[in-house]
């Protein structure tokens, strides 16, 4: 969304199918779909963007829901934070309706979607780091009705864009049948933005660990020599038994790999990072441990 006319909205479109949504947003390029509005209408308030037409997507019914699809789940890309949240949709996809319970206050809940937490790709959107674990794709909507799809990764690390015209339709989530588990750290009491988020997958088929860390940088961060290095330790075959010291020590190795070290200075010395930031790593490694503890047990 980086439309910044100098007007107040002049018009609203509100289609009722994904199509008529990207007919309208291809025939309006300066307009901006709108779902739940959480950070869109934050940055109005603040000034920071004034669309010169809106296309809403709250009448859209076939991204509301989700459906089973050969061994997946397709995700709506309007399904609200609160309906994720619910223990029909916690039995399909736990990590992520525990990133959908923690991500704010009920009102934002109510009103935020899957599809704008994607779409905005703020670095403390919950579910970001859920989806990364889990490798999920994006469904694209294009003009025409074309469909193509690109993983979740992709868009969020810039290496795939929205082209004009475009929208999030859905999200292909693989069911894994594992345990899974989202952990965050917030500034404050109770619901709020996280500090650093961890999301933990365990692939007991392929003998896999799948992290991503959350927040702490512009995109979720896989620390795959990490995930490959604690996977071989895993007794697969006796209850996915590990030793407490590899439990610990997994949790540094991801918050050294996400935060690391400064790079020498050229006399050889090497700098400390600043206590903010220690404190954040202490933070990360917390959350990898506990996470990978509860994957578990």
């Amino acid at each position: 969304m980086t439309t910044h006319a100098p007007q107040a909205a002049q018009s609203v479109t509100l289609p009722t199918t994904l199509n008529e949504a990207v007919a309208a947003l291809t025939a309006m390029p300066t307009a901006v779909p709108v779902a739940g509005g959480t950070d869109l209408m934050a940055a109005v308030n603040s000034g920071q963007l004034r669309p010169a037409a809106l296309v809403g997507l709250g009448r859209i019914s076939e991204i509301r829901g989700w459906q089973y699809q050969d061994g997946n789940a397709l995700l709506g890309a309007g399904l609200t934070h609160a309906r994720m949240g619910r223990p029909d949709f916690a039995a399909l996809i736990p990590a992520l309706a525990a990133a959908a319970r923690a991500a704010g206050p009920p009102h934002v809940r109510n009103a935020g979607t899957l599809g704008g937490n994607i779409a905005t790709a703020a670095p403390t959107g919950d579910a970001l780091p859920v989806l990364a674990a889990l490798e999920a794709t994006l469904i694209i909507a294009g003009p025409g009705g074309s469909r193509r799809e690109i993983p979740v990764s992709h868009l969020l690390a810039g290496v795939e864009m929205l082209r004009a015209g475009e929208l999030i339709g859905f999200v292909r989530v693989p069911l894994l049948h594992a345990p899974q588990v989202f952990l965050k750290a917030t500034g404050r009491t109770g619901p709020g933005r996280s500090v650093a988020s961890v999301a933990l997958v365990l692939d007991p088929a392929r003998r896999g660990v799948r992290c991503a860390v959350g927040a702490i940088a512009p995109m979720p961060l896989r620390p795959l020599d990490a995930e490959q290095w604690v996977a071989r330790l895993i007794d697969w075959d006796n209850d996915r038994a590990l030793v407490p010291e590899a439990l610990a020590a997994f949790g540094e190795y991801v918050a050294a790999a996400c935060i690391p070290d400064p790079a020498p200075e050229p006399d050889g010395s090497v700098p400390v990072l600043p206590p903010a930031v220690l404190h954040l790593r202490r933070t990360v490694a917390a959350l990898a441990r506990r996470a990978l503890g509860r994957a578990l047990s």
